[in-house]
């Protein structure tokens, strides 16, 4: 990871406070939405993350800068997941688990929907290479279901996506989560491979 200006790696204490004020962001920008309160200031959130806010201006100069690296911290890490869950669980267990990771990064998603708002108005793109990196990890997860036989091989891993996203859209609230469990357990077996 390097520093803001992209000049060198950073020390291992930046590193780590510039992950607690990414974690205290995200926490905070979800909650405001979810019947928290207002939107956070950028001082409550240095407060929250325990560091100063100029240690927070250093990272992230402004609030859309913030609020982008949050979107796109929280998207790598669903990304990230996938191998990782690979190995420890079979195809379809790991592409069950890592479906759950995605409906709990929209639900994010959404309760940040004001502050991403924010961040394309002022000329940014969070979303820039989402669907890339999205497509890439279900990709990941299909292969390797079809090729230990439990998937089928003709499935195009943006219907995955498009339908994932689907389910989080109509059924992503906290009251709605066993709805949610239901549709995706429908989606796994449409993806399973049938003789």
């Amino acid at each position: 990871m390097t520093a803001a200006n992209g000049d060198r790696p950073l020390r291992a204490d930046a590193r780590r406070n510039r992950d607690l004020v990414l974690a205290s962001a995200m926490r905070l920008l979800s909650d405001a939405s979810s019947g928290g309160g207002g939107s956070p200031t950028l001082d409550a959130i240095a407060k929250d993350a325990g560091v100063g806010i100029g240690t927070l201006y250093r990272h992230f100069p402004t609030r859309e800068a913030l609020v982008e690296a949050v979107y796109r911290n929280e998207l790598t890490a669903v990304c990230d997941a996938a191998p990782a869950l690979l190995d420890e669980l079979a195809p379809v267990d790991a592409t069950r688990a890592w479906m759950d990771r995605y409906i709990d990064f929209m639900i994010a998603k959404q309760g940040m929907a004001d502050a991403l708002r924010a961040v394309i108005a002022s000329g940014g793109n969070p979303y820039a290479h989402s669907r890339d990196l999205l497509g890439s990890a279900i990709r990941l997860l299909l292969d390797a279901g079809a090729a230990d036989g439990a998937f089928r091989k003709d499935v195009d891993a943006d219907d995955v996506l498009v339908s994932i996203s689907g389910v989080a859209l109509v059924a992503g609230g906290p009251s709605m989560r066993e709805q949610a469990g239901r549709l995706l357990d429908l989606l796994l077996d449409g993806l399973r491979y049938q003789p």
